[in-house]
């Protein structure tokens, strides 16, 4: 998915949707513009203007284009009988580029989607390229062996020390994480909101 300028994006979101925008860098910049130009009143939104907000927020965040996010939307609406707002949420947490993300192997998504798409990770023992993968509960995931003496993984132990989420763990040895329970999506700790964002497709 190609974003472009992250700065000018995040600031018409609204939110911090990249690990470049959480920055002290980029609070300061943001603080030099003032919050934007003297007088000029901020025009209001639609309903449909935030929920389509909502949706970019989303889609950033995770760094995932438009065809595959209605997909999720869709598959997630498809599961009748289900929430399909935790539907959504555990499509996006689950894809592997997400789960090294977590795990604390990139800095950034950009960087663990790269990770997946050079093959150093190995899901169980196999060699997984597709950064989009779903992982599911029971998915052991480790570095592939070749892939350690890399600079990429460099200072590993001190990586990986972030607490991880409750529905991913550790192995005694440290050089295996599994995933053992469902992303809980719970309104109003994300910077997004799922919901507005189902109700954006349904319309």
């Amino acid at each position: 998915m190609k974003i472009g300028p992250k700065y000018k994006i995040a600031r018409r979101l609204g939110a911090h949707v990249f690990d470049k925008t959480q920055t002290q860098k980029f609070a300061l910049s943001e603080s030099r513009r003032g919050g934007g130009k003297r007088g000029a009143r901020p025009k209001a939104k639609t309903e449909y203007g935030l929920q389509m907000l909502e949706k970019q927020r989303v889609r950033f965040t995770y760094g995932v284009g438009e065809k595959q996010f209605l997909k999720y939307v869709k598959n997630s609406v498809a599961s009748k009988g289900t929430n399909t707002v935790q539907d959504l949420f555990s499509f996006l947490e689950s894809r592997l580029d997400n789960v090294v993300y977590r795990i604390g192997l990139g800095a950034s998504r950009q960087a663990t989607r790269q990770m997946a798409s050079h093959g150093h990770i190995l899901v169980n023992g196999r060699k997984v390229t597709i950064p989009s993968y779903q992982l599911s509960k029971g998915d052991k995931l480790r570095i592939r062996e070749g892939s350690l003496n890399k600079a990429l993984f460099r200072d590993l132990a001190e990586k990986v020390k972030k607490p991880l989420p409750n529905w991913l763990t550790l192995s005694k040895t440290g050089n295996e994480w599994e995933v053992t329970g469902i992303p809980v999506y719970t309104a109003g700790e994300q910077m997004f909101d799922l919901a507005s964002v189902i109700e954006f497709y349904s319309r």
